[in-house]
């Protein structure tokens, strides 16, 4: 019960870290991206701030054994850079480019209601029912 309040908890806070800064608003993250143009570079004060608070944080976390509700930490133990994961990037990459939208903050955008978050929202899933399909027919 008390791992599921903590999930609770931080995804809450999360979601309202990226309403406050704007990040559920695909201009915003358009705006960042537009480096010739009209270049907003709110998302990079944004992500420098989280990067200030998560560094720290991990450097903590990897000296400890378990959780605070000891459970044990699942770390990640691949370091290749294989074509599975420049591929990966790409798409995402090209997908947050052309709609100002990834997963945590298309979620989060999905209370507003607007039509566009939600066609978004389905076409990512649809995308990530079709990635495992692939990969469990190219595993059989």
């Amino acid at each position: 019960m008390l791992f599921r309040l903590s999930a609770l908890f931080s995804g809450l806070v999360f979601g309202f870290g990226l309403i406050l800064s704007g990040m559920t608003n695909p201009a915003k993250i358009i705006g960042f991206l537009d480096v010739f143009g009209d270049w907003d570079p709110s998302l990079a004060l944004v992500m420098a701030g989280a990067i200030a608070v998560t560094l720290p944080a991990f450097y903590f976390l990897k000296k400890r054994q378990k959780t605070w509700l000891n459970l044990a930490f699942s770390w990640p133990t691949r370091e290749a850079i294989d074509t599975p994961l420049i591929v990966g990037s790409v798409l995402f990459g090209v997908g947050w480019g052309l709609a100002g939208l990834c997963p945590g903050p298309s979620t989060v955008a999905l209370t507003s209601g607007m039509a566009e978050i939600s066609l978004f929202f389905g076409a990512m899933l649809a995308g990530m029912a079709l990635h495992s399909l692939y990969n469990k027919a190219r595993k059989a």
